[in-house]
């Protein structure tokens, strides 16, 4: 299948109420540089990470996993047959980290300082957080490199630097796939560090590893919500047959994580916490039900030809992932010393503002790059 741009007009009905939530955005990140952090946000010394950080960083990255565990698949695995949907898993993938990245100079406070991370004078390379920094940062740079032979195709006086980029390209395809392996299980450990802080519940030495399990398969539900969810938005034939294989693989990750989370709990003697009826229990029982709809949907092979099926799937894998992050982050959280925190209405919007500023882009690249591959028939 040919990617092709998909044409259009870009500055539809849809695309502008976008606009007007991503001008709230900015403006409120204005202010915020301007009045500075206390002006928009709820944050404190208890809880120095709050929205911005769980939802923009530790739960955006792990949704824009989608290019990464493509091309697990594809140039690991040897699943060639996938290779259509890599391209619009990695723009969304390289809009969700770039963003995450911007967002981190919104939530740091001296945020002039940033630049110490990746100085030889500041930097503290036996930190988690300088290699989830470098990862992270690396990672992007990836990403666009990986992405730009979109912006070359199809143009004759390119075709020099498309050539070259094709030549060099499986240098940096091996780089996207080590470095969100470092930095997602990373995200995890950076919890660790919090000890009984974070509620037994959530806190456990196999944190890194059930975090990178969550992230690939959050990459891989959300290639399948983006591909239903473009065919539907933007009237394009399904992708069922290719989405319904590679649904598949979702269940059989979910197993591994069951396996450790659960026995993990019950060689801690922790499960019994399951049971206290307060907000962490009924948190993490919502938490793994959403886990186990797609786990008892996606086993079926008729259930997974079902578009609808595969799309609430999608959805229940990314929302038990979006809750997992939350709930070790925030709600599994206790600093003491009677710290509270949530999140300010300008925190809401501007995490908002972002998402739409994202979706925008989407927009806009997939109707004047060529991106989608061009289904010619329903599957």
């Amino acid at each position: 299948m040919e990617s092709k741009p998909l044409g259009g007009k870009i500055f539809t009905k849809p695309f502008k109420i976008l606009m007007v939530f991503g001008i709230i955005g900015v403006i409120l990140i204005l202010k915020r540089y301007f009045l500075g952090l206390g002006s928009v946000s709820n944050l404190n010394d208890g809880y120095p990470w709050g929205m911005w950080i769980v939802y923009d960083v530790v739960t955006g990255t792990a949704i824009a996993c989608g290019g990464y565990a493509m091309a697990m698949l594809i140039y690991i695995f040897n699943k060639g047959e996938y290779h259509p949907l890599i391209r619009s898993a990695l723009m969304a993938g390289m809009f969700g980290y770039t963003l995450a990245g911007v967002s981190i100079y919104i939530d740091t406070g001296r945020w002039w300082n940033l630049q110490n991370i990746f100085l030889p004078g500041t930097a503290n390379p036996n930190s988690i957080m300088f290699e989830v920094a470098v990862c992270v940062a690396l990672y992007v740079a990836v990403m666009w490199i990986e992405f730009s032979p979109a912006f070359f195709e199809g143009k004759e006086q390119h075709k020099g630097k498309l050539k070259l980029l094709n030549k060099v390209m499986f240098f940096f395809i091996a780089l996207g796939i080590l470095l969100p392996t470092l930095h997602q299980s990373s995200l995890g450990s950076l919890m660790i560090i919090a000890g009984q802080k974070v509620s037994p519940l959530w806190q456990t030495n196999w944190l890194p590893l059930l975090y990178l399990i969550t992230a690939i398969t959050m990459g891989y539900a959300i290639v399948v919500f983006e591909s239903l969810f473009s065919s539907i938005g933007l009237k394009r034939p399904l992708e069922t047959s290719m989405l319904s294989k590679l649904a598949g693989v979702i269940p059989k990750l979910l197993i591994v994580y069951f396996v450790f989370r659960f026995g993990d709990l019950i060689y801690r003697g922790a499960l019994g916490h399951i049971f206290d009826i307060d907000l962490k229990s009924f948190m993490f029982i919502l938490e793994n039900l959403l886990y186990i709809y797609p786990v008892v949907i996606l086993f079926s092979a008729a259930k997974r030809k079902n578009p609808k099926y595969l799309f609430l799937s999608a959805v229940s894998m990314l929302l038990a992932g979006v809750l997992y992050r939350f709930n070790t982050y925030l709600v599994g959280f206790n600093p003491g010393n009677g710290y509270v925190y949530f999140p300010s209405f300008s925190e809401i919007m501007i995490t908002v503002g972002i998402i739409a500023i994202e979706i925008m882009a989407y927009l806009v690249f997939v109707k004047t790059l060529p991106v989608l591959p061009q289904v010619k028939h329903a599957q």
